[in-house]
C-alpha cells in the first residue's frame, strides 16, 4: 500500500522503525554487485535499510560480478570504499563490519554451480528464508540469468526478482522477455524497478489527489488544458555511451520513466490503495494512451556528442526527445500531454505541471496574455515541492493583476532529512512483495506497443547547443503554449 514517508533514523539498539514491518529473512542475489549502479545505490541502499531496521532480522547477500577480486576480502574492500563514498549516513567500524559479515562474493568466472553453492550455504545461515534476486546488469544479460536460476533451482514460490531498466527494446522483444520470466515467475513475483517512481513527490501525486476534495473534482478535461512532463538533465553520456548507443532518450526515458509517470498522474481513482487496484487502473490508462505518432515527437543530438568516445561519426541516435500523447478516455479525451527529456540540456530538473483552462472571460482592466497563469507544478527532485501558481491583485489603487505563487516543500513541512532514496523504498517494497509502485507485463508490453511507429519510423534528428533546451522545433511542438522550463527565457522550445 502507499504509506506515508518512512524516516531512516537507527533505532535505539537496532530496533525497528516505528510503523514498519520488517520483511521475511532473506538471501540476497545481487547480480552485478561489483558495477556502478551497486556501488552508488544498491550496496548504500541495503546498509540504510538495515541500519533503520527494514532489513529481515536474518539476512545474506551474495554477490556475483564479472570483477575478480585479489584476495578473499577484496569485495568488502569495496563495499567499503562504496559506503565511503556514497552513503548518506556515518559508517562507524561495527557497523560495516556487522553489515559485510553478512556478504559473499562470487565471481562470474566460478561458474553457476559456486554459485548456487554460496546461496545455500546462504541459507542454511539463515534457517531458510526467501530469495531475492537483483538483476543490476545490462538488459541482454536478463533472460540468460533468468534461465540460469531456473536450471539451479533458484526460483520457485519463495523467490522474487527484481529488474533494471529498459525492460525490452521494442514490443516483440519486451513480449520475449515477460515470457522467459514467467517460465520461471509467477507476475506477482516480478518487480520491474523505476526508480522515479519510488520518489515520495511522486507518490504525493496521489495523496494531493485523493486525500485532498479540493483537487480531484479539476483533475479532468474540463478544467485542465495541457499537462507537460520535463525531465531534462545537464549530464552529457559521459562514459554510458556504450549503452546509449544502443538504446537512445526515447527507449533510456520516455518508455522507461516518464509513460508510467504519467500513469500515476492520469488514472482513475483505485478502489483501494492496495497493489492490485493501484496496478490495475495503471493498466487502465496505459491501455488508454493512443499511439505517439513520429510527426508529434521531435528527436535531437547534442553538438559534440559523435565525439564522444565509442560513438560513430554518423550516430542517429538521439539524447534528446520531446512527444505528445492523448488518452482516449472520458477523462482526458482532447488534453494533449507533452513528455520532454534530453542530456546536455541548461537544467537538471523533474517536473510535472498541470495547465489549468483560461477564465471564460476576461473581465479585469489590465488583460494580458495570461497563458500559463494558473498552473499546479510538483516538483519531483527530492526533497521535492509542490507550487501552485495563479493571478492576484498587485498591492495599490487600480485593479491590477500580477502573477502570485504558494509553494510547499517537503523539507519545510516534514522531516525530510532522514527518508528512503527511492532504490531503498522500491527495494523495501519488493522485499515484502508489495508491487504498487512497479510495472505489469501488460503495462510494459503497452508501452511499446505505442511506441512502435516512432521507434520504426524515427523522425528527422535536430542537433542542438550542449548546455541549450534542445531543439526549436521541441517549442514548436507545444505551441501554442510553452514549457514551464525556463520559466523566464523569451523562447522556451528553442535554442539559445
Amino acid at each position: 500500500m502507499v504509506r506515508t514517508a518512512t524516516t531512516i533514523a537507527p533505532s535505539p539498539a537496532g530496533g525497528e522503525v516505528a510503523g514498519e514491518e520488517r520483511p521475511d529473512d532473506h538471501v540476497i542475489v545481487l547480480f552485478g554487485a561489483s558495477g556502478d549502479l551497486a556501488a552508488r545505490k544498491l550496496l548504500p541502499g541495503f546498509f540504510h535499510l538495515d541500519q533503520a531496521g527494514l532489513l529481515p532480522h536474518r539476512y545474506r547477500i551474495v554477490g556475483n560480478a564479472d570483477t575478480t577480486y585479489d584476495t578473499e576480502n577484496g569485495f568488502h574492500d569495496h563495499v567499503r570504499d562504496a559506503l565511503g563514498e556514497f552513503s548518506r549516513v556515518e559508517v562507524s567500524d561495527g557497523d560495516f563490519d556487522a553489515f559485510v559479515d553478512k556478504i559473499s562474493y562470487v565471481p562470474l568466472e566460478a561458474g553457476p554451480d559456486a554459485l548456487r553453492d554460496a546461496v545455500e550455504k546462504a541459507r542454511r545461515a539463515i534457517g531458510g528464508g526467501r530469495l531475492l534476486h537483483y538483476l543490476a546488469v545490462p538488459p541482454k544479460a536478463f533472460g540468460g540469468i533468468v534461465t540460469m536460476l531456473g536450471r539451479l533451482g533458484l526460483t520457485g514460490e519463495e523467490a522474487r526478482v527484481i529488474l533494471e531498466k529498459p525492460f525490452g527494446h521494442d514490443h516483440d522483444s519486451a513480449v520475449a522477455l515477460n515470457e522467459t520470466l514467467h517460465a520461471e515467475f509467477d507476475e506477482d513475483q516480478i518487480f520491474r524497478i523505476d526508480h522515479f517512481l519510488g520518489k515520495e513527490a511522486v507518490q504525493n501525486i496521489l495523496a494531493l489527489r485523493f486525500a485532498n476534495g479540493l483537487y480531484e473534482p479539476l483533475w479532468n478535461r474540463n478544467n485542465i488544458e495541457f499537462v507537460q512532463i520535463d525531465v531534462p538533465e545537464t549530464l552529457t553520456v559521459g562514459t554510458r555511451s556504450g549503452f546509449y548507443e544502443g538504446t537512445g532518450a526515447y527507449r533510456d526515458m520516455v518508455v522507461t520513466h516518464l509513460l508510467q509517470l504519467l500513469s500515476f498522474i492520469a488514472m482513475e481513482p483505485p478502489a483501494a490503495l492496495t497493489a492490485a487496484s493501484l496496478r490495475a487502473e495503471k493498466n487502465k490508462v496505459m491501455q488508454a494512451y493512443r499511439m505517439i505518432s513520429p510527426d508529434r515527437t521531435v528527436r535531437g543530438q547534442y553538438e559534440g556528442y559523435r565525439d564522444e568516445p565509442g560513438v560513430g561519426p554518423h550516430s542517429d541516435t538521439e539524447t534528446f526527445v520531446a512527444v505528445e500523447l492523448e488518452i482516449d478516455n472520458w477523462r482526458w479525451a482532447g488534453v494533449p500531454f507533452y513528455l520532454r527529456t534530453g542530456k546536455a540540456m541548461a537544467e537538471s530538473r523533474h517536473l510535472v505541471a498541470l495547465d489549468f483552462r483560461e477564465p471564460p472571460m476576461m473581465m479585469f482592466p489590465n488583460e494580458v496574455q495570461h497563458q500559463g497563469a494558473n498552473q499546479l507544478v510538483f516538483e519531483l527532485a527530492e526533497p521535492g515541492s509542490i507550487t501552485a501558481d495563479f493571478q492576484a491583485k498587485v498591492p495599490g489603487p487600480t485593479m491590477e493583476l500580477g502573477p502570485a505563487r504558494m509553494i510547499f516543500e517537503y523539507d519545510q513541512s516534514f522531516c525530510a532529512d532522514n527518508q528512503l532514496e527511492a532504490y531503498e523504498r522500491l527495494i523495501h517494497d519488493a522485499m515484502t512483495g508489495d508491487g504498487t509502485l512497479f510495472t505489469s507485463a501488460e503495462g510494459i508490453e503497452r508501452l511499446w506497443s505505442i511506441s512502435s511507429d516512432v521507434l520504426e519510423h524515427p523522425p528527422e534528428l535536430h542537433e542542438y547547443p550542449k548546455g541549450s533546451w534542445g531543439p526549436a522545433a521541441a517549442g514548436e511542438l507545444i505551441s501554442p503554449w510553452r514549457w514551464r522550463l525556463p520559466e523566464a527565457h523569451p523562447n522556451p522550445g528553442g535554442d539559445r
